[in-house]
């Protein structure tokens, strides 16, 4: 069955089974007939089947779980990591940049201190990547920036902040205003295909701004280093990791046009979940309540 379960976690990350096919070897022929095998020994339907593409049910949400955990035995057998009467519990999660060096470090720490035979495993990327590999079951959960339309309703969602954009400028810059700023200074995009930057591009259109671009770039601690070093200026979401801007940036009040980031975690509604996913989630909402209530660091 090893054989069917690591086709199982192919079909998953690739969406069709000819795609995962391709990526193990075999012709989708064999997947169909594997993942048939595998419905009948488990006595469940792990798939609907819409055309060539394969949508994961609740209960195959539920395998592929699993089968994670049990390739992830196989890969450990012969090792004395772990005594075989410990049972682990593995937390797939994605996370982007900013929550990676904010609030995820202290979650979790607290989620290892109460579930000490826990393992995590941490996925960086950008938001769209992330939700699309919890869509696909190849990720427990995601610490992203909430895309900008409806969630499919087996997804969840659980906010941590909002977090407002703000201009930003080189302090040499004489003071101006916000949108003359914007039309005459050089600017730093946000990169438009992070859902960060797409709040950007709307905002300038929806202003009729085209600014003079310079750059492009998603990395907001970069963006950060090049209006310090004078190259233009930009517009991002103070995030909550800032609690000031350097000295040689300045501000400018976007008034009562401020927009915001919200940022959060997004998970599978039927997906079941271990005793440190949810102990995960129980902290995640937590710390996003009390941070609403008083926009200040929590400490666990």
């Amino acid at each position: 069955m090893i054989h069917e379960l690591k086709s199982l976690i192919a079909v998953t990350q690739e969406g069709t089974f000819a795609a995962a096919g391709q990526k193990i070897g075999l012709t989708q022929a064999a997947i169909s007939a594997q993942m048939k095998r595998l419905e009948q020994e488990l006595n469940l339907v792990l798939f609907e089947r819409h055309g060539r593409a394969a949508q994961l049910t609740p209960a195959g949400h539920t395998v592929v779980m699993q089968a994670k955990e049990i390739i992830g035995l196989c890969h450990e057998l012969g090792t004395e990591k772990t005594p075989l009467n410990v049972p682990q519990q593995t937390i797939h999660l994605g996370a982007i940049a900013s929550l990676q060096r904010t609030t995820l470090p202290a979650i979790l720490a607290h989620v290892h201190r109460l579930h000490p035979g826990c393992k995590s495993r941490i996925v960086p990327g950008v938001s769209l990547d992330l939700y699309n590999m919890v869509d696909s079951g190849e990720l427990d959960m995601a610490a992203i920036i909430k895309p900008p339309f409806s969630l499919p309703s087996e997804l969840r969602w659980i906010t941590l902040a909002n977090e407002p954009f703000e201009l930003i400028a080189p302090r040499s810059i004489a003071e101006q205003d916000w949108e003359t700023l914007l039309r005459t200074q050089p600017f730093i995009r946000y990169d438009r295909v992070s859902f960060g930057g797409r709040q950007v591009d709307r905002f300038l259109r929806k202003h009729k701004i085209h600014p003079k671009e310079v750059c492009e770039l998603d990395e907001l601690d970069a963006i950060t280093e090049l209006v310090k070093r004078r190259v233009g200026a930009a517009l991002v979401p103070k995030t909550l990791s800032i609690k000031r801007w350097p000295s040689s940036i300045v501000t400018v009040d976007l008034g009562d046009q401020v927009f915001h980031r919200e940022v959060g975690l997004v998970y599978h509604a039927a997906q079941p979940t271990s005793a440190a996913m949810q102990t995960m989630l129980d902290v995640w909402s937590q710390w996003g309540r009390q941070h609403a209530l008083s926009n200040s660091d929590t400490n666990f």
